[in-house]
């Protein structure tokens, strides 16, 4: 019997489907896929075809955009949403962003959490953010909408420093990565619970986005993502970026030297309110 299984199979005019890749196996369950994707191998990588001579910066941006897969677990998942949803189901979804980096979300900081999410939240910084570094003392929550999106942009330098680690919850999603100054692009798959930590090059030399909805696929497979909570942290800002002109990250280095008095102003008020300005890099041209 052994040997005429072993024989049927080997003949089976159905083999190419048993050989097919796992990830395709279940196209009508997106979260089986990702859970799949987690263990097939690197949950960052290159998009397109990128030049011979930008090896070492590919190599770089590899290097410094991690994604932490299952970093919690669901019981954790739920704890804090537990905290955080009854703050956040009082505030409306926003779709008119000041600098419109960002439409259908809410927003929150915390720094105040219950022992257990606390000590959820000491994982992140243990693994986030290594001595010498310093995080910020809260927490930016940022409830994206099924249909909302964040647009291409860079955390302000003056306000956050050298490292964002975010927890995905409630949703997976995929950020797509671009150079600032060149088409080179990149994306990250973020399944849900996982944790991505951004630092050097990707932090300062690419812009970062999330797409609403369907938008989205990873290595053929549909991501439609859901309602996304992220609970991100950031570095504190270097001590030179701290009182400098600089509003975006450095690619865009410079640009922002003609803003007059009352717009850097207005930068002040939503940074104090959400310590964060996300940068369009195609709004420089006008504050030129």
């Amino acid at each position: 019997m052994r040997s005429f299984t072993l024989s049927f199979l080997r003949n089976c005019k159905y083999k190419s489907f048993l050989h097919r890749p796992p990830q395709r196996l279940f196209s009508d369950t997106v979260q089986q896929q990702l859970q799949l994707n987690t263990h097939a191998g690197p949950l960052v990588e290159l998009l397109g075809e990128w030049p011979a001579r930008e090896e070492e910066l590919g190599r770089a941006v590899l290097r410094d955009m991690r994604v932490l897969p299952d970093f919690i677990s669901e019981p954790e998942e739920a704890q804090l949403m537990a905290e955080l949803e009854p703050y956040l189901k009082k505030m409306r979804y926003e779709f008119d962003h000041w600098d419109d980096a960002i439409h259908g979300f809410r927003e929150t900081e915390r720094s105040a959490w219950s022992p257990a999410n606390k000590a959820v939240l000491q994982r992140v910084l243990e693994a986030a953010f290594p001595p010498p570094a310093e995080p910020l003392p809260h927490q930016h929550v940022l409830d994206l909408a099924p249909t909302g999106h964040i647009k291409p942009h860079v955390d302000a330098v003056r306000f956050c420093g050298a490292t964002i680690a975010g927890l995905s919850l409630l949703s997976p999603a995929v950020m797509t990565l671009r150079h600032s100054a060149r088409p080179l692009d990149v994306a990250a798959l973020l399944p849900r619970r996982s944790l991505y930590i951004m630092t050097g090059v990707a932090r300062y030399e690419f812009t970062h986005a999330v797409e609403g909805g369907a938008a989205r696929a990873w290595r053929g497979a549909a991501v439609r993502r859901a309602r996304r909570v992220a609970v991100i942290t950031r570095s504190q800002p270097r001590p030179e970026d701290r009182q400098g002109g600089d509003e975006g990250g450095t690619g865009a280095s410079g640009e922002g030297a003609g803003e007059t008095k009352d717009r850097l102003d207005r930068i002040t008020i939503y940074t104090v309110i959400s310590c964060r300005i996300c940068v369009r890099f195609d709004s420089w041209a006008e504050l030129s």
